[in-house]
């Protein structure tokens, strides 16, 4: 398991690549990549700024990750979550999980990164034409993270 919450980008091939080596029982390994957009909600998104609270969001990351470990059997997870200031296309999320078949790890994949959008701390700003707003939280992800519960 590996959380890492940073300003700095991160090159997704070389994490990909390091968490198929890392067993030789690997036989799948499902990614996500978030990146900003430069629309949301009909405007224009010149920069997003993404903050966190130090410590916590490790701790509720690792504890996401620690769910999809008991719901599957999957081999490993990896978070990365960007934080500061990002223009449009800039990357702002890995998620990576190994396992020995695609269906779990695809599942756990999913599911990671819907509980990241819904339980992770992170808030969000957005500079727009119009100035700074702060990203609410959407209903969509809420219902993303309920067919999880059954």
């Amino acid at each position: 398991m590996t959380v890492r919450v940073q300003i700095e980008d991160f090159d997704a091939g070389f994490e990909i690549r390091q968490l198929r080596h890392a067993r030789k029982d690997v036989g799948a390994v499902v990614s996500f990549i978030g990146q900003v957009r430069d629309i949301n909600e009909g405007d224009t998104v010149a920069e997003l700024t993404l903050e966190h609270y130090p410590g916590m969001t490790e701790k509720s990351l690792n504890a996401i990750i620690t769910q999809a470990k008991a719901r599957w059997n999957i081999m490993d997870v990896l978070i990365i979550h960007r934080v500061g200031t990002l223009q449009p296309s800039d990357q702002i999320v890995l998620v990576a999980v190994s396992g020995a078949h695609r269906g779990e790890a695809f599942a756990a994949c999913e599911f990671v990164m819907d509980c990241l959008k819904t339980e992770a701390p992170f808030w969000k700003k957005e500079l727009t034409q119009s100035g700074e707003r702060w990203v609410e939280a959407k209903a969509a992800d809420d219902d993303a993270k309920k067919r999880w519960n059954k």
